[in-house]
Order: structure tokens, then C-alpha cells, then sequence
């Protein structure tokens, strides 16, 4: 029983330093109102920016794709596993990037955490390759980034000169610059336009997550290439489909050169039985929700979301400062709207403290934070009605806030 013993001593640990996970198990569809352990909870957790993970378009297209292709694949993409619905989905992303990349292509994988390891480790196969890489990118960048063999440096969070001097001092015939677009724990966004300038001059690629920026930022929500007006031949981009498109899956879309070295390279594409065609199938009506009239109305009900947001929570909290770590509300233009606590014990406390009064706003810790900011991680969605916010509003209101100690989750 030692083996079993060192992960009991290991998970205690965890416990100990309010660092243990713990699973909620919802029992309603995705919405911003959720069951959530057998109750009710208003929902600011979720990342379906646009409400489009129970919308009866995406749910009818489901449907219809599942009486049309059957419940799954049954092999990958290379074997007997693209279907139809892949390919159209494929085209459909490659044609809405052609504005962004010369000769755009398009392809489908199942999770954005398996694009990230098949963009990295297919980028830099075969040859000598340096990954540039955002201090504060992605678990799954990060993991690629190891994974790939290649020699990796992090430059400091969105210090475009340091990333400069790095690149300067490489010799690698193979570069890759990784940055998220948005950033998942804090809401920045990555100044690409600096960075493709800086990897055009340096010869380097410019691989772009955008998980978190696809769907919402641009005019049709085209995400963080639309929102900066970029085309390159430079430019590699990742974007998930079970955030702002509401069901799931992810994509790259590059110049077909590159799209075709994925499949050829990406084991993570390659040694994988291909996501259900049903999925592929309720993406199309997604994609042409997000592209159309209703995402766009969507989008200015969000945006008018998060004003309301700002103003009524500009009114409690203090702006977080990113020198001292002090608790308070970071800068943020995107629905995701983090608010710094400090310590593990006490962002948990917090969420509890807002969980028993039917608001579900998680507690995020270290690893995932750097120590000493762990923060309550406030998405929105444009299924919240302005009613749900000043629900959150008024329950934050009931905690009073200290720089020493944070929130702390006793009436003012």
C-alpha cells in the first residue's frame, strides 16, 4: 500500500493548502441559469460567450446531424473517419479565413488542447526550432511546447521588446512565436499586431490561440485577425468550438501548406478517432449564427452587458494592481472579468460564501494563477440579462474587501 499512501499524503497536501479540486456536477443544459448539485445557481462560469450551447438552432442541427451520420465517426480522420460534415465544416472556416492568410486552409480536431500539441510538434518536426512563448499562454501551449523537443523560451507577459532580443538571438532555422489572444485568466489581449511586425521582420511564425477571442471579438466574430484587421502569410490560428460556438471541437486555419503538414505530421490529428460528424454538422448553423445578424446583436448585448458590469463593480472594488498583487479588479474589455482575492483559502471562502447565495463564480488557484492572485473568474455570456448582473452586483456587495485580507465573505 506505500504507492497508494505517497497519493493520499499527496492529496492531503493539496488540501492543506487549499489547492484540492473538487468536481460539481450539473444536471442542467449549459445556460446562465444552472443546476448545479441538485440547486439552482445563477451561472458566471461558463466560457459559451454568445449563449449558443443551448440554442434551439445549434440543438436542431445537432439532432439532424446525429439522424444523419449516426452517434460517432468510428475511426480517425485518416482511416474512414472524415465524413462529409468535416470537410464542409473545414471549407466553410477556410473560406471566412481567406480575408486573413493566403491560400487558407482549415482543420478540424477534437479538443483546442489536442490542436496546440499538433501545431507545436508538427511546426517544428524534423528540424532544429525555437517556441517563443508568452509567460502566461495556456497549460496546452505549454505542454505542446515540451512536447515538441523544441528549445523553448518564455518572454515576459506581452513584452513584445524582450521577445524582440530573444528572437534576435536566435539562430534557429524554425521560430515560432505562441501567444494566447486572449488570455484565459486574465482577459488581455495579446498586442498581435506588434508581434506578426516583429515575426515578418525575424522570419518567424505567429501562432495565435483563439479560444477565447473567437466568436466574440471582430465584426462577425471572427476573433482577434479580425478585430486587428491581420493578414499574413505568417499567421497560424487556433480557435476553439465549445466556447462562443457551443458545442465542440476546435480548428487551425493557415496557408494550406501548413494545414497539409498537420496532416501529415500532427500525431495528435493523426493517432485519434475523429470527433462525432453530428458535431461537425451543428457547427455549420453555429458558424452562420456567429457570422450573421443574430451574432452581431448578440455581440452588442454582450458589450452593453459588461458596461453595465463595470460601472456597478467599478463602484466596490478597487483596480487590481499588477506590480504589488494587490486584490481588485483587473483590466479587462473581454467577458472575462477577474477579480484578484490573493490567497487560495480565501478566494474559496469567497466563492462558497457567493455559492450560498445562489451564485456559482469559481475560485481559480495557483497553478493555474501565479501565487499570490487567486481570483474569482467572472465570465459572461449574451444569455445574462442585465437582471442576472446586478444579481452578482448585489451579492458581491455583501462582502467587504481589505488590501491586507482580500474579500472576505461577512456582511459590510
Amino acid at each position: 500500500m506505500k504507492l497508494l499512501d505517497q497519493l493520499a499524503q499527496g492529496l492531503d497536501d493539496l488540501q492543506a493548502q487549499g489547492l484540492k479540486r473538487v468536481r460539481q456536477v450539473v444536471q442542467s443544459p449549459c445556460g446562465p441559469q444552472a443546476w448545479v448539485d441538485g440547486q439552482s445557481r445563477l451561472n458566471f462560469s461558463s466560457n459559451d460567450y454568445l449563449g449558443l450551447a443551448n440554442d434551439p438552432q445549434v440543438l436542431a442541427a445537432l439532432q439532424e446531424g446525429v439522424s444523419l451520420y449516426g452517434a460517432g465517426s468510428g475511426a480517425s480522420h485518416l482511416i474512414s473517419g472524415h465524413s462529409l460534415a468535416h470537410a464542409q465544416l473545414e471549407d466553410k472556416l477556410a473560406e471566412l479565413y481567406s480575408p486573413h492568410m493566403p491560400q487558407a486552409s482549415a482543420l478540424s480536431l477534437c479538443t483546442g488542447y489536442m490542436a496546440n500539441l499538433a501545431v507545436l510538434s508538427a511546426l517544428t518536426a524534423g528540424g532544429e526550432a525555437d517556441i517563443f512563448s508568452d509567460a502566461l499562454n495556456h497549460a496546452s501551449i505549454i505542454d505542446g511546447a515540451r512536447l515538441s523537443r523544441a528549445k523553448v523560451s518564455v518572454y515576459p507577459h506581452l513584452d513584445v521588446h524582450a521577445l524582440h532580443a530573444q528572437l534576435q538571438a536566435s539562430q534557429a532555422p524554425i521560430k515560432l512565436v505562441v501567444t494566447d489572444s486572449v488570455f484565459s485568466m486574465d482577459g488581455h489581449i495579446a498586442p498581435l499586431p506588434e508581434l506578426l511586425r516583429l515575426c515578418e521582420e525575424q522570419g518567424a511564425w505567429l501562432v495565435v490561440d483563439d479560444a477565447h477571442g473567437w466568436g466574440v471579438l471582430g465584426q462577425h466574430g471572427l476573433g482577434a485577425l479580425e478585430h486587428f484587421g491581420l493578414h499574413s502569410p505568417h499567421l497560424v490560428l487556433m480557435g476553439t468550438l465549445g466556447k462562443a460556438a457551443g458545442v465542440a471541437g476546435a480548428f487551425v486555419a493557415a496557408h494550406a501548406t501548413v494545414i497539409e503538414t498537420l496532416v501529415q505530421r500532427a500525431r495528435a490529428y493523426i493517432y485519434t478517432t475523429a470527433a462525432p460528424p453530428a458535431l461537425a454538422h451543428a457547427l455549420l448553423t453555429s458558424l452562420d449564427i456567429i457570422i450573421g445578424d443574430q451574432g452581431m446583436a448578440l455581440r452588442a448585448h454582450l458589450a452593453e452587458i459588461l458596461r453595465y458590469w463595470k460601472e456597478g463593480a467599478g463602484n466596490l472594488f478597487p483596480v487590481h494592481d499588477e506590480a504589488t498583487h494587490s486584490p481588485g479588479l483587473m483590466a479587462s474589455t473581454t467577458p472575462i472579468q477577474p477579480l484578484v482575492v490573493g490567497d487560495n483559502q480565501g478566494v474559496m471562502r469567497v466563492s462558497q460564501a457567493l455559492l450560498h447565495q445562489g451564485l456559482w463564480v469559481i475560485g481559480i488557484r495557483t497553478p493555474t494563477v501565479p501565487k499570490g492572485t487567486a481570483r474569482l473568474r467572472i465570465t459572461f455570456s449574451a444569455a445574462h440579462t442585465h437582471g442576472d448582473v446586478g444579481r452578482l452586483i448585489q451579492g458581491l456587495s455583501s462582502l467587504s474587501f481589505t488590501a491586507r485580507s482580500g474579500l472576505i465573505p461577512e456582511p459590510v
